[in-house]
């Protein structure tokens, strides 16, 4: 499956990749983003972007350091924050007024920090599997409460060279035991490709979104998730239900973490049901 040809916008004095399929000639509602979560960028998305094209122009990005750039995990700044302005910046640089934002994992906390930093750049937000904490709330739901330090486990044997059996131990952590076997060549080769960026990832300062600020949220938004996803993505959804009362609640059946790969007919249905003509 070809991946559109890159192209760039220059955000904040990085060069921004993305890939697009245009809007059909018969288009209904606006552009949707999609943003890509750890070890990932704008290929992610590849098998998603012409079946969710049908009807609007489709979008995925790669965040600042991701791949096409060969970074060397050090210089510059890496931070969910910034990967925010940067996409505030983008969907503004596209010029086509507020855009459909689906983020996936990490992306998710990018998405949901983007709504909170430039509200008018969001028309809705699509959660999958988000990678959030949320300060304030009755429950607090730790991303590694159950997982260890997964993170720098995997960083410090892709650092000791054992680059695949770091990636293993990352994508068995958040999508479950064998994953990493069972994953497809592009799929491996997009990871390794953005294997240093988990020195950035490790380091990230990592800020919970408060309660108070999500509820005050004017876009509408769904939550997704796997119905096979491990801890924490369950609590994660829930947490942010109870944030969101208003928001939309979708399983993706016979799917985990990476449920737009594994079934991606049940994804692109909630897709095109949540957003609609919108």
């Amino acid at each position: 499956m070809p991946v559109p040809a890159p192209q760039t916008i220059d955000v904040n004095g990085y060069p921004m990749a993305y890939v697009e399929t245009p809007a059909p000639a018969d288009a209904v509602g606006a552009p949707l983003v999609l943003v890509h979560g750890s070890l990932c960028d704008y290929r992610y998305f590849k098998p998603n972007m012409a079946p969710l094209g049908q009807r609007r122009r489709v979008i995925s990005v790669s965040l600042r350091h991701y791949f096409p750039e060969a970074w060397n995990g050090h210089d510059g700044e890496f931070s969910g924050e910034q990967h925010a302005e940067d996409l505030a910046a983008f969907i503004k640089a596209l010029g086509v007024g507020p855009v459909h934002v689906l983020g996936h994992s990490r992306g998710g906390y990018v998405a949901l920090r983007t709504a909170l930093l430039a509200p008018d750049t969001v028309r809705s937000l699509i959660l999958a599997d988000p990678g959030v904490e949320i300060s304030g709330g009755p429950v607090q739901i730790p991303l590694d409460s159950e997982r260890g330090n997964f993170r720098e486990a995997a960083l410090k044997a892709i650092e000791a060279g054992d680059i695949d059996g770091g990636l293993a131990l990352f994508i068995d952590t958040v999508s479950g035991p064998d994953t990493w076997r069972r994953m497809v060549p592009w799929f491996k080769q997009m990871v390794r490709d953005n294997a240093r960026t988990l020195i950035g990832q490790v380091a990230e300062p990592r800020t919970p979104l408060p309660i108070d600020a999500l509820g005050a949220l004017h876009a509408p938004v769904l939550l997704m998730g796997g119905a096979e996803s491990p801890a924490p993505y369950p609590d994660v959804l829930n947490a942010l239900a109870y944030a969101m009362p208003e928001a939309r609640r979708m399983v993706i059946q016979d799917a985990s973490h990476g449920m737009n790969l594994a079934n991606p007919i049940a994804f692109h249905r909630a897709v095109d049901a949540f957003l609609g003509t919108d």
